[in-house]
């Protein structure tokens, strides 16, 4: 059984790889600004770049948007991150930003794209969050499954606050097993492009499909759409599983 989407509003459109990376940027910066608004966050926004302050716990975000910052834009950014009260990440979707004068480390993920087409039903439940109790149950998947050691001791509502379900475009997805949260992730759709992030399975149900239940579930809303991510080692095979094929390498920078 397939399942197609019901944003009857957003038009089929086609991508081609070459134009992946600059989507990716865009979608990127409006989920992370969408999520530095819920939280209180200073957004600072210029033509090359998107920055997010989340302070000591949640760190400095940086969405590079452009595959060439001016010298002022990379003068700023370089700024923005020396001064940093808590970890710093720089998502470079073009690759092309060097960030070596600061002292960060780098590694390289790909930019993944799918076109438009029919999502496989998922094997196990996958509700799009609207409770408060299933939000923290996502934020807590998240947490533990990328390892968010600032987002420790845990606070609710402080990675995925509540008004985040309320955003534009923004959806939060919880896979079931037996009854009980085992994986979580978020979508964001704009601009006729959706995106996935923070996919992640609870340890406990590691090796159980999970991760493929919350893709296919966060799927089916943007099966008319093309559709970017950036994938981990770890990710990639089931990504290629449902679809997507490698578009452009994507530059990442955090600090040590």
């Amino acid at each position: 059984m397939t399942t197609r989407s019901t944003s009857a509003d957003q038009p089929t459109s086609v991508m081609t790889s070459a134009q992946a990376p600059m989507r990716q940027a865009r979608n990127s910066a409006a989920f992370w600004a969408a999520t530095g608004r819920c939280r209180g966050h200073e957004v600072i926004r210029r033509r090359g770049f998107v920055a997010v302050d989340g302070g000591l716990r949640a760190g400095l975000r940086i969405l590079i948007q452009e595959p060439v910052l001016d010298p002022d834009e990379l003068a700023e950014s370089s700024e923005l991150v020396r001064r940093a009260a808590g970890p710093v990440n720089v998502e470079d979707p073009f690759g092309s930003t060097d960030l070596s004068h600061l002292g960060m480390r780098s590694w390289q993920m790909p930019v993944m794209l799918r076109p438009p087409g029919p999502v496989d039903e998922p094997a196990l439940d996958v509700i799009r969050v609207r409770r408060p109790e299933d939000l923290q149950a996502a934020e807590r998947i998240v947490i533990e499954g990328f390892e968010l050691a600032g987002f420790t001791p845990y606070h609710p509502g402080e990675l995925f606050p509540a008004a985040l379900i309320e955003q534009p475009g923004v959806d939060v997805f919880v896979a079931l097993h037996d009854g009980v949260p085992a994986g979580a992730g978020v979508s964001l759709v704009g601009d006729g492009v959706g995106s996935h992030y923070w996919v992640g399975t609870a340890s406990a149900f590691r090796s159980r499909g999970v991760g493929r239940a919350v893709m296919l579930g966060s799927l089916a809303h943007m099966a008319d759409l093309p559709v970017t991510l950036t994938a981990s080692k770890l990710g990639r095979p089931l990504y290629e599983s449902l679809g997507y094929t490698v578009a452009a390498p994507s530059t990442w920078w955090a600090s040590q």
